[in-house]
């Protein structure tokens, strides 16, 4: 009896089993037929929501066209109509400048070809091409004059703002010692400039590019020579002044003979004028060039330039980078590896770029350390006009006769204006311990009157800071041949 009741009991329980499972299995169904009309309708959403994005994606792209070529004349917009007259107006100022269609700088640089590329920055991409001698016509690579073609990148730093500055800076100013503008391209979303071809590239390159042949001693101060005139001439002659806000090596190129030419302008300024002592924009340009003050405050200058020559005429005398992360942290900042040296009498020769070989004139290149000195006062006002640099400059080749060595010439500065950790005794030459570096400078000017802040070039620079003479130094040392 045991075992008919234990499988009856069983069967129970199994047919009691299945009642629950196909109540389960019930559940399961009237579950899934929810879950699927959930589903249903974030599908119907989705899509709906996805057919307005493209329509307001295909909105976009079509006020972009419009905006750019004036669009279908049945559609056109009075705002995209406006933009492009105002656009065309003002690049219309510089009737010197020809005006390219996309498929002339095509042909000019055979489809924009690998081996034509000459290199890439923050606002595009720069390729060789030739136009004609004559009519500036674009030419079949190889025939007429070469030039550079730079396109402007849509996703790069810089975009449409930094072109129309590029085209009216360079379009209105005419100078040796500047880059010139032969025309531009604006056609739909294409923004490319044309520019006269420098073979030698850029300062950058022959500084730090791996396997350069080094710059002799003379060359390098002609090049320096020559990006002064250039800031000069921005600062102080042109008709309207202008902050050049990005001077760096790579924005210093070079024609056949090493004469220094300065390009990119998409980020420079008008300088201020009547009472106003600065402009106040957005922080913008190179980290290890730019002024402290620039940084800290916004406020722009014309000395913001000086200081950023100041530390280019640095890189110029010691073959090292402005800001090189590859290095120890306090070695990092060149301006602050080299404030030690700079205030020590003993530092001088620890400066110069070893690859020199000593093949240099010591007290000219005493002097140029002199001027870096003064270019990087922390008062904007102490630091010298360009055109007072120019002038110390031009003066360097008469002491060439003394290469390769000649007796060292005091340090540009009292310790006491310039205000840093002392040195280490142990640090080693370009890349070891360069002592600690880590205060701010805090330069005095030697006399209030001694420099001034406006745009224009004074009669006599007798009262710079440059003819400033520490007690300990002898009158000719601060000017005059020694």
């Amino acid at each position: 009896m045991a075992g008919p009741f234990v499988a009856t009991k069983v069967g129970r329980v199994r047919k009691v089993d299945q009642k629950k499972g196909k109540n389960t299995n019930n559940n399961k169904r009237v579950k899934r037929g929810e879950n699927s009309g959930i589903w249903k309708k974030l599908k119907v959403l989705f899509t709906c929501m996805s057919k307005a994005e493209r329509s307001s994606r295909i909105k976009k792209n079509i006020d972009d066209e419009m905006l750019s070529v004036g669009g279908p004349k049945s559609q056109r917009k009075s705002n995209s109509r406006i933009s492009r007259s105002l656009i065309q107006s003002e690049i219309n100022n510089y009737s010197h400048l020809k005006q390219y269609t996309y498929r002339e700088l095509v042909i000019a640089t055979r489809n924009f070809r690998r081996e034509y590329f000459l290199g890439e920055g923050g606002f595009g991409t720069v390729f060789k091409g030739w136009i004609n001698r004559d009519d500036n016509s674009p030419s079949r690579p190889g025939l007429g004059l070469p030039v550079a073609v730079k396109t402007l990148n849509r996703e790069g730093s810089q975009g449409h703002k930094e072109w129309m500055a590029e085209v009216k800076h360079l379009g209105a100013l005419q100078h040796p010692n500047l880059v010139k503008l032969f025309g531009y391209c604006i056609e739909r979303e294409h923004r490319l400039l044309v520019y006269e071809f420098l073979p030698r590239g850029s300062l950058e390159n022959h500084l730090f590019k791996r396997l350069a042949r080094p710059l002799p001693w003379a060359v390098r101060m002609k090049i320096m020579l020559g990006a002064a005139k250039g800031l000069a001439f921005l600062h102080e002659e042109a008709k309207k002044p202008l902050i050049y806000r990005d001077f760096k090596t790579s924005n210093i190129l070079l024609d056949g003979e090493y004469n220094a030419k300065l390009s990119d302008f998409g980020l420079a300024k008008d300088a201020p004028d009547g009472d106003k002592t600065h402009v106040s924009t957005q922080v913008m340009g190179t980290q290890g060039y730019a002024a402290p003050e620039y940084v800290m405050t916004g406020h722009l200058t014309s000395k913001s330039d000086v200081y950023s020559f100041g530390v280019v005429l640095l890189e110029v005398l010691t073959g090292r980078k402005a800001m090189d992360k590859r290095l120890a942290h306090r070695e990092q900042s060149l301006v602050e590896w080299a404030k030690p040296y700079l205030k020590s009498r003993g530092g001088f020769y620890q400066l110069m770029d070893p690859r020199l070989e000593g093949q240099y004139s010591a007290r000219g290149a005493y002097k140029a350390t002199k001027i870096v000195t003064h270019c990087l006062y922390r008062d904007q006002k102490a630091r010298p006009l360009m055109s007072e640099i120019v002038k110390l400059l031009k003066r360097l080749p008469d002491y060439n006769n003394d290469m390769p060595c000649s007796p060292l010439p005091p340090p540009p500065l009292l310790s006491k204006d310039l205000q840093v950790g002392p040195s280490s005794s142990s640090s080693s030459r370009h890349g070891g311990g360069g002592g600690n570096g880590t205060n701010k400078y805090d330069l005095k000017v030697c006399s209030s009157s001694s420099a001034s802040s406006t745009m224009s070039t004074p009669t006599q620079f007798y009262a710079s800071p440059l003819k400033c003479t520490p007690h300990f130094l002898s009158p000719n040392s601060c000017g005059g041949n020694p």
